[in-house]
């Protein structure tokens, strides 16, 4: 099934609307729930092509009748990080994470931005995504937004101590500015004023967070 859909879909435990789950076609994605996000899949209707985790925060054991890991407690990745891993093994290269930001643990969310970088550091791409919010990181590349006007981006320094940005089409513009760690340069609650809008890390890894009520 993996040779066919050439896109992973990670849900995780916290929760998803329906309207989230079918903007990205989970048809078109192999699907792995990391623990309790089965729970999420199934009450949403979508059943997975396969389940992983200790199921440690699941309410129920996953149903029989779908393939599933169950992987130690005490271990040195955490579910979502081991469903990035088998999705990689199984040669998928483009990821979305859903139910793997917010809920009610920060040190998850924190976590699962590491399996973005996890990722790309990996060949592949991918980005966790919310209601309303989308989160990349991006590294000597571009992110282009159409038809986002009043949308909120902020743009953060990761893995190291700065990052070289262009921004294009937003309030604030900026040309081969550099965002350092703890600097007074801050890329925070920008906004998109043009139909095209862009963000161009020439050096170094950015956080990008896209608000869009």
């Amino acid at each position: 099934m993996a040779a066919e859909k050439q896109n992973c879909m990670i849900i995780g435990a916290a929760p998803i609307t329906k309207e989230l789950l079918q903007e990205f076609a989970p048809k078109d994605h192999f699907i792995i729930c990391a623990d309790a996000g089965y729970e999420q899949a199934l009450k949403l209707g979508v059943t997975p092509d396969l389940i992983v985790g200790d199921f440690d925060s699941a309410e129920k054991e996953p149903p029989k009748n779908i393939r599933t890991l169950t992987l130690p407690i005490h271990k040195d990745v955490t579910d979502t990080m081991f469903a990035a891993m088998r999705g990689l093994a199984k040669g998928l290269r483009a990821f979305v994470l859903l139910g793997c930001l917010g809920g009610e643990r920060m040190d998850h969310s924190i976590a699962n931005i590491e399996v973005l970088l996890f990722l790309r550091e990996h060949g592949a791409q991918g980005f966790l995504a919310r209601e309303h919010t989308r989160l990349f990181l991006l590294r000597e590349e571009k992110l282009k937004m159409t038809k986002m006007k009043g949308a909120t981006v902020s743009v953060f320094p990761y893995c190291g101590p700065n990052c070289t940005v262009t921004y294009n089409g937003l309030e604030y513009p900026l040309q081969y500015g550099t965002l350092t760690c703890g600097g007074m340069r801050m890329g925070v609650s920008n906004s998109v004023v043009e139909d095209l809008a862009e963000i161009r890390v020439h050096s170094g890894t950015a956080l990008v967070v896209v608000y869009q009520p």
